[in-house]
Formats: structure tokens, C-alpha cells, sequence
């Protein structure tokens, strides 16, 4: 077991993580020797393994990791990081009721 120095002891391990990857190779091996009817669920596989990495990379960046710790990890860039994983801002739209306008909005609508 390793010490996280931001969030102390870190239950799972590397063998984990090792055998992770060797059932995930069996199954790729396995459907490559014809086994059809389950590539579909190795597709859906990616897609979970993505949606992880985007819950453990958005908890990183909540207990204070940095962009560039981060992408040291994955292997990438700072910017390629920020840019895949990034958690956009909430998008405001201006009402055309409201407006910050002089002589516009307060509740007047626009003529």
C-alpha cells in the first residue's frame, strides 16, 4: 500500500491495475479469434474505462492535483489534459427580457 501525500493511504495497488489490463488484453484476444457477439461489449468497456479516467481526473482536480501532475500521469500534455477533461463552465444565455444595457431589460422588453 503507498501513502498519497495529498489524501493519505491508497487502497487499491498497482497488481490490481495489472490484472485489469490482462483480462481486458484475454477479451481482445478472444473476440480477434472470432468471437463476434462480444465486440459490442468490449466498445461499451472503452467507454466505461473513459468515464473513469473523467471521475478520477475531475476528484484529482478537486483535492488540489495540478494540470500538469495529471497529464505527467497520463502522458500527455497539460493542454491535452485541460482540453479532454476539463469540466466546462455553465454557459449563460442573455435573455433578450434582461439586459445590462442602458434604456434595456429591468423587466422592459426590447422594441
Amino acid at each position: 500500500m503507498t501513502v498519497n501525500r495529498r489524501t493519505g493511504p491508497r487502497v487499491e495497488n498497482d497488481d490490481y491495475a495489472a490484472f485489469t489490463r490482462r483480462v481486458v488484453a484475454a477479451q481482445g484476444r478472444r473476440i480477434a479469434a472470432g468471437d463476434i457477439d462480444n465486440l459490442a461489449g468490449l466498445g461499451t468497456l472503452a467507454e466505461d474505462v473513459e468515464r473513469a479516467v473523467t471521475t478520477a481526473v475531475a476528484g484529482l482536480r478537486a483535492a488540489g492535483f495540478s494540470w500538469s501532475e495529471i497529464a505527467g500521469r497520463l502522458g500527455v500534455t497539460r493542454q491535452a489534459a485541460q482540453q479532454r477533461w476539463r469540466i466546462p463552465a455553465p454557459t449563460l444565455i442573455a435573455s433578450p427580457r434582461f439586459s445590462r444595457r442602458p434604456g434595456i431589460g429591468h423587466g422592459e422588453e426590447r422594441q
